[in-house]
């Protein structure tokens, strides 16, 4: 005779992310520049949730320990978004050349004191362009600073950035605050208020959400003011 079924496993919920202020976020990134050897910190986040932000105020209290390489210097191209039809969803995945960024992480992880520089692409918001060959990496830089939104995303081509990353913080802030920062990036870069209002809730918005489902991936989550 069977005796009653086993009472199921219970499955512990995932140990919950630590969160770090800006001071504290700078301390650790200035420990890591301070090991000598090459470390790779991706900041990830929605749009207009201060990336850029924290990747400057890291690289400028590491000083020439540190470089920032932004993701944003893989959009493709302005001609082959109209081409591929994606203009009207410029900053989602598929605009990306995330191959191309995987590769060019693979090549920073890999170089070694001695070795040739490494040249990123950039992206000039002014002309909405990417531009190739704009930042330097040099080989005896220690902390390597990646921002983008997509470098916790688990699938497609953008699945290979995260095995790349030594550890990765997530950006967050007030979510009318972020609204309010894109839609006056938008503006200052050309669009009209009411077009600048409507991409920041459209399309970028749609981006958030599939940034903010990521988050969980994240080493520690950084909380800007």
């Amino acid at each position: 005779m069977t005796g009653p079924a086993p009472a199921p496993v219970p499955v512990p919920d995932p140990a919950p992310v630590p969160v770090l202020g800006l001071g504290e976020a700078i301390a650790r990134a200035r420990a890591m520049a301070a090991g000598g050897e090459r470390v790779v910190l991706g900041i990830a986040g929605a749009p207009g949730a201060g990336k850029s932000t924290l990747a400057g105020a890291v690289a400028d209290s590491v000083g020439l320990a540190a470089v920032d390489v932004p993701m944003d210097g893989f959009h493709l191209a302005q001609a082959e978004l109209d081409r591929l039809g994606r203009a009207d969803r410029k900053g989602a995945p598929d605009t990306f050349d995330a191959a191309g960024f995987v590769a060019l992480l693979r090549r920073i992880r890999d170089q070694r004191p001695g070795d040739a520089v490494v040249y990123a692409p950039a992206f000039d918001r002014t002309l909405e362009e990417p531009v190739a060959g704009a930042i330097p990496v040099e080989a005896d830089v220690p902390l390597v600073i990646v921002e983008g939104n997509y470098l916790l995303v688990p699938d497609g081509a953008f699945a290979g950035v995260r095995p790349l990353l030594d550890e990765c913080w997530f950006v967050e802030v007030d979510d009318a605050l972020r609204l309010d920062r894109l839609t006056a990036r938008h503006a200052a870069h050309g669009k009209a208020p009411a077009a600048a209002a409507a991409w920041a809730r459209g399309p970028d918005e749609r981006n958030a959400r599939l940034v903010a489902g990521t988050r969980h991936r994240a080493d520690a989550v950084v909380r800007l003011a």
